[in-house]
């Protein structure tokens, strides 16, 4: 017997039509003999709905914040009525959508009356959409006779109290996973799990960050020792590149943990970056498949890195970041500088994208998201006041029409020439490349070019990948 953990994102579960897909393809697969977890995001939508309700309520739009909850309320009835016949399911869960979204009615009138938004509150808020949808899509497998029951993340994932980004404790996680999940799972029960969300020691709630589902989805599969974790979404699998930016764009069959890593990192919406990381050192296979079109073998994603004929595999893009140079002849041979320059960007809150530094060391530049740029600049001259005045450092320059593109693929590695022909095909294209960094494992080559060159730049270097992937 088999044990699979499948996570059913926004759009898998937004609607009606989409949550009845859900419940065949569970039931199909119980039928074969697994055991199936299932882990749920938000309705599509409602996550940003709560998110603007807690501003809401914060600035006193009283109207606002209920208005919300109508709709919620409306919503999630209505698409029950439709899955779940009258009886005793449905009237339960009824009453628990009107009981969690009381609660979160109460929580708007406190930050209402404080006139506050804190990190805390606004996951305890964010974190009611997974608590509806999971309580939603538990009915509607109960309908379809499978044993069913809905279950806060926060009663097994437990992390640390940095809201909005939490990390879990990965011990004291698999502590209760094994004691409250697992006997469960035995029993014959498919548990439904909220995405996204934890809870501290003391049981605040907590959420992972956005698009932080699929992670949750990983964590599961990993502490249950899933065979297989399977990310249900509104897509084929993952694809050489962004279809929107070139029609051209075909499923990959095959890529490896770390080229997918690198994907997700740079711009590809299919997974989140911290998805590989619980499941890398138990090899669970991920599948990215399509709840739409569920007879779609999708993308497998594993351990190897399977050799490609392509000199690359996927190209990827990421907008709106801003390109921040640090440059003076004094920083020549001065200790320090960039890592005082690092430290300044961590303490403005701003993750750092891609780093590019020239031999001389007269500078270098990175990139960071463009809403904390002007905060890092700033950051960064206080903390090199001195050298500022000294002239040792003699600007921080922050350009903010640029993009990163980064060529995939882990049959890069080792094969002479392959940044010679992506360098070859920019210039063949006379798109100017302002930066460029390539990691250590030669799986990715990532460049900064011109925000108004990103669409030639992707279907240039996206005919690379082309080559050799089944039309």
């Amino acid at each position: 017997m088999k044990t699979i953990t499948m996570k059913f994102g926004g759009t898998s579960v937004g609607s009606p039509e989409a949550i009845a897909n859900l419940v065949n393809i569970v039931k199909e697969a119980r039928e074969e003999g697994n055991r199936i977890i299932v882990v749920v995001s938000a309705m599509a939508g409602v996550t940003d709905q709560l998110l603007n309700s807690v501003k809401m309520a914060a600035s006193g739009n009283k109207w606002g914040y209920l208005s919300t909850a109508s709709k919620l309320r409306d919503r999630h009835d209505d698409t029950l009525n439709i899955l779940v016949p009258p009886g005793d399911v449905r009237e339960k869960t009824l009453l628990q959508t009107k009981t969690l979204l009381d609660e979160y009615t109460e929580i708007c009138h406190a930050v209402s009356i404080l006139g506050e938004e804190t990190a805390r509150i606004s996951d305890a808020i964010v974190a009611y959409g997974e608590r509806l949808s999971s309580r939603l899509v538990a009915a509607a497998l109960k309908a379809q006779g499978i044993e069913a029951a809905a279950f806060d993340a926060g009663d097994f994932l437990v992390t640390d109290d940095r809201f909005q980004n939490a990390t879990p404790l990965w011990d004291e996680t698999q502590s209760r996973i094994d004691s409250k999940l697992m006997p469960a799972l035995a029993d014959g029960i498919t548990p439904v799990i909220t995405g996204f969300i934890g809870a501290t020691r003391t049981g605040t709630l907590t959420t992972l960050g956005r698009g932080g589902s699929d992670y949750s989805g990983a964590i599961f599969a990993a502490a249950s020792n899933s065979d297989e974790l399977v990310i249900w979404t509104d897509v084929d699998g993952v694809m050489t590149t962004d279809p929107r930016v070139d029609k051209r764009a075909r499923v990959l069959p095959y890529v490896s943990y770390q080229e997918v890593g690198e994907l997700a990192f740079y711009g590809a919406k299919v997974l989140h970056p911290k998805t590989v990381q619980p499941v890398l050192d138990k090899a669970i296979p991920i599948r990215v498949r399509n709840t739409f079109n569920p007879t779609y073998p999708g993308t497998l994603i594993g351990e190897l890195g399977a050799p490609s004929a392509t000199v690359i595999k996927a190209v990827t893009s990421i907008k709106k970041v801003s390109l921040l140079t640090v440059s003076g002849k004094g920083m020549i041979g001065v200790p320090g500088i960039a890592g005082r320059t690092f430290h300044a960007t961590a303490s403005a809150g701003a993750s750092i994208l891609m780093i590019s530094q020239s031999s001389s060391e007269q500078s270098f530049c990175f990139l960071v998201t463009d809403t904390t740029a002007d905060a890092v600049k700033h950051n960064i001259e206080l903390h090199l006041a001195a050298e500022i005045a000294t002239r040792d450092i003699e600007r921080v320059d922050v350009r903010d029409d640029v993009v990163i593109i980064t060529a995939v693929g882990a049959g890069m590695s080792g094969i002479p020439g392959v940044a010679g022909r992506v360098f070859s095909t920019m210039g063949n294209n006379r798109i100017n490349v302002i930066a460029i960094a390539q990691g250590s494992s030669e799986c990715s080559i990532s460049f900064v070019v011109a925000e108004s060159d990103l669409e030639r730049a992707v279907i240039a270097l996206h005919d690379l990948a082309l080559e050799s992937v089944p039309a």
